[in-house]
């Protein structure tokens, strides 16, 4: 491979050649001094900046619609969230900080209780991270971060995007994504899939280079990098047509259903034409909780999300915290290794009282709203501790119990988890880092945490057999779901039901119409056989004819 060229982790399809355009990196660090002569002035300078961000963000909400709206609105609301300004006005009042190094460092202890939580939260971030740059650039009268307005057909390149970045992207303009960090589930993944723009993250080395175009392999991974600007060429693109059904092309059923962990996201996910939740994450309910909320707090927190979906069905995952994420009231002590410490589940063996304040919660938000609920637990490892949880569910009064197949462990003995409870649903994103030992949080290792790794499908298909045989639906609603070729291929592997944010729901749909369960099927077993993740794309789209 020449010197001119990169590889990255393909994660939307599709090949698009064009000038480079570089988004506008992260902001410097302001400076901590001198400090105000006045701190009462400038600490009374945050709240109007927070608002004038605000309503900019307010502003692009109203012209867009679905996720795009959700993603921009929930934004707008962690600007001026009242926990963060709080904090940075304390530091320029109690410790004579800048208001502008006050925003930055109430922010970045934000971030980084995130990035300690692990798993979807830790991926939030960099959404934070985005909020803080935009406050800091109004208060410092700068131009803030992000994508530059665009005045012809461009590859934009980043170090990463922010959803805020991504919502309200003209495909028109926008011939592909190319960014040096990130993930195959990372937002700039799920966004590009949606809006059907070849994209490659973890090309690392992009923004070192000077080049002036790029030829970009969304499917290969491949950034092809020019010294003269090239005349853009964009991928053809169709518009996704999908009916609300999730099926194949001989009518066999796969439910799709939208990923959800607020009001916001639920609204968009009924918009998007989601036949329900597959995953409802209730960690917003505790994150920034100094003490544990009570029954009817949490009751409320969770009905005002469900109350969407009433008369559809929604699957609540019990609280996913832990050792590697701290929730402030759990108190749990440091751990050599978190990720394989007392998180999730485990949790609740030395404090069962707390899951079940949180089941009688959740059954008495169900019974307000009249959503379907099903509860399931995260990080299960064997079927004893599977049973454990569904026994204690029951008795709560929860009438469909499953769990996370989120360890390899409960993979290989899936048979006698499924025994235990009535459904399993896969989170591919920790199931995929647990079975290649690749923290999917760093994007040198973002290859192996591709989720078209044969070894994960080959635990997938584990437990597509195990559900068939004991006639018991299997779910993924780990990011891989959003994959509107992969999501066929799972399928064919056995998965009856696939999860995924609202943005993927109408491409995913329309392509696992395209092919009959027959040909999906051997498109999976292509892919089984691959060597790697490239090849099992490629091999499983030879087959279906692309």
């Amino acid at each position: 491979m020449s010197a001119s060229t990169l590889q990255g982790v393909g994660v939307s399809p599709g090949r698009a050649a064009g000038p480079i355009m570089r988004v506008r990196d992260r902001l410097p660090e302001p400076a901590a001094e001198p400090a105000p002569a006045d701190r009462e002035a400038d600490a009374a300078r945050i709240r109007p900046a927070a608002q004038a961000v605000a309503q900019r963000l307010r502003d692009r909400a109203a012209g867009a619609t679905g996720q795009a709206r959700a993603v921009l609105e929930m934004t707008a609301a962690m600007v001026t969230d009242p926990a963060l300004l709080d904090n940075a006005e304390k530091a320029v009042l109690k410790r004579g900080l800048p208001a502008p190094r006050a925003v930055f460092e109430a922010a970045d202890e934000f971030a980084a209780l995130l990035t300690a939580t692990g798993g979807y939260l830790a991926e939030r971030a960099q959404d934070v991270r985005d909020v803080r740059d935009r406050l800091v650039a109004e208060l410092t009268g700068t131009t803030p971060p992000g994508v530059p307005e665009l005045t012809r057909p461009s590859v934009l390149v980043a170090r990463d995007l922010a959803p805020a970045d991504t919502a309200d992207l003209d495909p028109t303009l926008v011939l592909a994504l190319v960014t040096e960090e990130g993930g195959p589930t990372s937002h700039t993944a799920i966004l590009a899939r949606a809006l059907g723009i070849p994209a490659v993250v973890a090309a690392r080395g992009v923004l070192a280079t000077a080049a002036a175009g790029a030829r970009v392999d969304g499917g290969a991974g491949v950034v092809e990098l020019l010294d003269h600007a090239v005349e853009p060429q964009a991928a053809a693109r169709s518009r996704a047509r999908w009916d609300g059904t999730g099926a194949t092309a001989d009518g066999h059923r796969v439910r799709l259903l939208a990923n959800i962990g607020s009001a916001a996201d639920a609204q968009a996910g009924i918009e998007a034409g989601a036949e329900g939740a597959g995953l409802f994450r209730t960690e917003f309910c505790f994150l920034d909780a100094a003490t544990e909320p009570d029954v009817e707090a949490q009751r409320e927190s969770y009905a005002a999300v469900l109350r969407p979906f009433a008369g559809r069905p929604v699957v609540v995952r019990t609280l996913d915290a832990g050792a590697d994420k701290p929730i402030p009231f759990l108190g749990v002590d440091g751990e050599p290794n978190p990720a394989l410490g007392v998180r999730g589940l485990r949790i609740a063996f030395d404090r069962p009282e707390l899951l079940d304040r949180q089941l009688a919660a959740i059954v008495a938000a169900a019974s307000d709203t009249g959503a379907q609920v099903s509860v399931m637990a995260p990080m299960v490892a064997t079927a004893g501790e599977a049973a454990w949880f569904a026994e204690r569910a029951r008795a709560a009064g929860v009438e469909r119990v499953g769990v996370m197949v989120e360890t390899p462990a409960a993979a290989l003995c899936a048979d006698q988890v499924l025994a235990a409870v009535d459904f399993v649903s896969i989170g591919t994103n920790d199931l995929a880092q647990y079975t290649t030992a690749a923290d999917r949080m760093i994007g040198a290792l973002a290859t192996l945490n591709d989720p078209w790794q044969p070894a994960l499908l080959r635990l997938v298909a584990g437990l597509g057999r195990a559900g068939r045989e004991s006639g018991k639906p299997v779910g993924v609603c780990g990011e891989a779901a959003a994959d509107p070729l992969l999501a066929g291929v799972l399928a064919g592997l056995g998965v009856t039901s696939l999860s995924m944010t609202a943005a993927a729901l109408a491409a995913v749909g329309a392509s696992l119409a395209e092919h009959p369960l027959a040909d999906w099927q051997a498109a999976a077993q292509q892919a089984l056989s691959a060597p790697g993740p490239a090849q099992a794309r490629q091999r499983a789209a030879a087959v279906l004819g692309g």
